[in-house]
């Protein structure tokens, strides 16, 4: 981890001014930024690496938001408080209120503006991810992560708005007021460099990759797999706590129970709603799979060898394979074939008996001992793929207002402080169940839009 301070008190050592300065150039910082040139107001992002990734760029790129043009475009029946409602139904009503209806809405905004800067989405069709009751995922026609921030990238710049690559920010400075003065960074092997701003954005990271963390803050996952970014350090909650900001929700996080091992990539769990299953080396199920990826990682891990296989047939290939992931590990050799259940059971290391039983319960319409329902049962040849449980970002961070305000510990929102994304609290509660599909980008494009919004209110409007 780059080692981050805040600097109080002290004058701040240059003339280099920009009005907003972002912290960040993922998802969230690029829509910070996309939103403020729409409003005329100069911001520089500084991004630690070569190329804007993070996390977004590691994910399957899918956006969700209610009511957008594009939606009523399709015809597609669907609402904020359908959508407000189903976070809160997935975080067992645990998600926090405020942010919930924020982001909702907010991102619904940054959706359709993102279109009329050339963004050419998509809404995923052919099923639905756990917890979403409409088609809601808004996708680049690529279907991944990496061609999403490509087509953000490309809007910011054109939009004008600057960005900073090998540019790690390691210092905060603010004056005995709270009012932030600006930050120092620095480019590989070269010397602190500054920048003055009228207000900061910190959209940079969560603490995935930071081990001691992980420890403290999520013992399930110390030792599942980081999939993550690995920029994701802990630095936005060590500045936090360094401020004296307040923090929440930092029992949250989006695991994943399909991280294909040894591979090293992600199968997309729109195989296990349609009726794909996981097993474990004992060849029984051992969770409900549509209940979400996210918890299913926890699930996973718990099985022996911390490991567990998902098995398909026919049908369900040809779905998988319209996911890029899941062609490249296919590629890489991770989908086994086996031409009927002995093959299978011998595939698996179980008992084929007990792998009849299990395949044999999966009758239409009928609930299973796990509590799910399945349209038709699985028919040979079927394919398998070995998973294991993997922590792919944490959704809690600093406390932030329904305007991405960053609040202090006795909850007063910082002068001129936002934060949104991985760097500040999400709308998934306190723990892995209540990560609903598309929180993460929701936090990020959803945040980032209001964190922005809300930019450009205080700039036109600058506290006396």
């Amino acid at each position: 981890m780059t080692p981050v301070r805040v600097i109080r008190g002290q004058a701040l050592p240059t003339t280099d001014h920009v009005p907003v300065a972002i912290i960040g150039a993922g998802a969230c910082g690029l829509s910070v930024a996309i939103r403020l040139r729409d409003s005329g107001i100069d911001c520089v992002l500084l991004e630690r690496d070569a190329l804007p990734g993070g996390s977004t760029a590691l994910s399957s790129g899918f956006i969700p938001a209610a009511g957008s043009a594009l939606q009523k475009r399709l015809d597609i029946t669907d609402s904020q408080t359908t959508f407000s409602e189903d976070i809160q139904a997935k975080a067992h009503g645990d998600a926090a209120p405020h942010l919930v209806t924020a982001y909702t809405a907010a991102v619904v905004r940054a959706i359709d503006a993102l279109e009329q800067h050339g963004l050419p989405f998509e809404v995923l069709d052919g099923f639905l991810y756990p917890g979403h009751r409409a088609r809601r995922m808004h996708t680049v026609p690529e279907r991944t992560g990496t061609a999403l921030m490509t087509r953000l990238e490309q809007a910011a710049t054109t939009a004008g708005a600057d960005i900073l690559t090998n540019a790690v920010v390691s210092e905060l400075w603010i004056d005995v007021d709270d009012v932030i003065q600006g930050i120092g960074y620095r480019h590989p092997g070269g010397d602190v460099q500054y920048l003055a701003c009228d207000l900061l954005v910190v959209a940079c990271n969560g603490f995935g990759g930071n081990a001691a963390m992980v420890g403290d803050l999520l013992p399930a996952m110390r030792d599942a797999t980081f999939a993550g970014h690995a920029g994701n350090d802990g630095s936005a909650i060590t500045w936090g706590t360094q401020l004296g900001a307040r923090l929440a929700d930092l029992g949250g996080y989006q695991g994943h129970g399909s991280w294909v091992t040894p591979q090293g990539a992600l199968m997309s769990w729109a195989v296990m709603m349609a009726g794909g299953v996981q097993l474990n080396a004992e060849g029984v199920r051992f969770h409900d799979e549509t209940a979400g990826y996210s918890e299913a990682a926890i699930h996973v891990l718990a099985q022996p060898g911390g490991v567990a296989w998902n098995v398909f047939d026919a049908p369900l290939l040809k779905l998988a394979r319209a996911f890029p992931d899941f062609v490249a590990a296919e590629q890489a050799g991770a989908v086994r074939t086996a031409a009927d259940i002995a093959a299978l059971a011998t595939l698996l290391g179980c008992d084929a008996a007990v792998l009849h039983q299990t395949l044999a319960a999966m009758q239409p319409n009928d609930d299973d001992t796990e509590g799910r329902q399945f349209q038709r049962p699985l028919v040979a040849p079927y394919f398998a793929v070995k998973v294991t449980g993997a922590l792919f970002h944490t959704q809690g961070g600093l406390d932030i207002d329904a305007h991405c305000r960053v609040l202090r510990a006795d909850g007063k929102p910082f002068p001129n402080l936002l934060a949104a994304g991985g760097a500040a609290r999400g709308v998934s509660g306190n723990a892995v169940w209540g990560y609903l599909s598309g929180n993460g980008l929701l936090s990020a494009i959803g945040g980032g839009w209001l964190a922005a919004e809300t930019a450009a209110l205080q700039l036109a409007s600058p506290p006396h």
